[in-house]
């Protein structure tokens, strides 16, 4: 009894003097928290803070801004299980007070983003399983903070291809069920993936899809002609540069040139708007709706003008006039034949006018007043 007692007062006489040690040793006590498979939409906050394995597994979380706030909490957390969620997009910095973390789970969701700086501050992550998402393209800087990370699975997504930087260090990467296109975008991952020595796992299983000719072709060893690479790069630079300076060139000729105009006492400098080419459309379009309607308008008057003009033609009645016609008439009348027989009918033509040669039969002088042909 004494000597437990004894090794009783040693044990407590330790702990009182050396505290730390005892949080520690407390501290390093796994603490798993099961949460899965109950449709939760957010992540409990009401949970222990010191838990090192949490499981939210098979739920409805979206990891919004709110749920990240949560898990900042979680400071002694070594697994993270956030498969079979809803999860679409994976935000900058959404597991960044997370230093001691492992494992990272998120796979079977619905990600179709992953932000550039997604996994900044996981420093101690080894394992990160990215599987059975609709990823389309992984910026190459996603995984570069992660400097302890040892196995990436990426398989069944919708990756075409994928640039892994050199300092990047993996021991086992699963890539298979993926929409590899196997061209010069291919390129530097075939060769990332000869030169290192990462393990690739159902290596004969991951192949092209794209194109027809290399369709079943594991990526690791598919025929891809680096010169021709070369080639198609160099004319897809020529392309983009006569491209970028054509561009230049019709944005500067579409921009008009502006004049600073002083405005005097204040001095400041006031610039003249840009004339487009919609407004020189518009000039055109007034230009030819004007001319078209003048050639109309033209067409229509004309003949109303020229009946107009044509009438000062005919000549006003003299006042001798009167006087010329007695003289005709008289004359006609004293060169008429007498006849014998007084009871002959005497035909006499008279003559109302002498025919001049040029004008018509008729007489047409809207000009004779009226009183004139009342007195006749």
């Amino acid at each position: 009894l004494n000597m437990r007692f004894s090794w009783l007062v040693i044990w407590a006489g330790t702990l009182v003097l050396n505290p730390a040690t005892a949080d520690s040793s407390i501290a390093s006590q796994p603490v798993t928290c099961e949460e899965s498979g109950k449709n939760l939409t957010d992540i409990p906050s009401n949970l222990f803070q010191n838990v090192t394995k949490l499981s939210l597994e098979n739920n409805k979380i979206t990891l919004k801004d709110s749920d990240k706030e949560i898990l900042q909490n979680f400071i002694n957390l070594t697994e993270l299980y956030l498969n079979r969620n809803m999860i679409t997009v994976v935000h900058n910095n959404s597991f960044c007070n997370l230093t001691k973390l492992v494992i990272l789970d998120i796979s079977n969701n619905q990600i179709s983003r992953v932000h550039k700086a997604a996994f900044a501050g996981l420093n101690q992550l080894s394992k990160l399983n990215l599987s059975h998402n609709v990823i389309t393209q992984l910026d190459s800087d996603v995984f570069t903070s992660l400097n302890s990370l040892a196995v990436l699975d990426l398989q069944y997504n919708h990756l075409k291809s994928l640039y892994i930087k050199s300092p990047f260090k993996l021991t086992t990467i699963v890539l298979a069920g993926n929409l590899w296109t196997c061209s010069c975008d291919l390129l530097d991952l075939k060769k990332w993936l000869t030169t290192s020595n990462v393990t690739m796992e159902n290596e004969n299983n991951t192949a092209c899809t794209f194109p027809d000719s290399k369709k079943k072709f594991p990526i690791k060893t598919v025929p891809i002609q680096p010169t021709a690479c070369k080639i198609e790069k160099s004319s897809l630079e020529n392309t983009e540069t006569s491209t970028s300076a054509t561009e230049f060139e019709s944005s500067a000729l579409s921009t008009a040139p502006t004049t600073n105009n002083n405005t005097g006492n204040n001095g400041t400098d006031a610039e003249l708007p840009l004339i487009g080419k919609s407004w020189t459309f518009l000039a055109g379009v007034l230009g030819f709706v004007l001319s078209t309607t003048l050639l109309i308008f033209t067409a229509i008057k004309c003949p109303t003008w020229y009946h107009y003009v044509v009438s000062y033609r005919h000549r006003r009645l003299q006042a001798n006039d009167s006087e010329m016609f007695e003289q005709e008439f008289s004359a006609d009348m004293s060169s008429s034949p007498t006849s014998t027989n007084d009871d002959d009918p005497i035909v006499i033509f008279e003559k109302f006018h002498e025919f001049v040669p040029g004008e018509d039969e008729y007489i047409e002088d809207k000009y004779i007043d009226s009183y004139e042909t009342e007195e006749r």
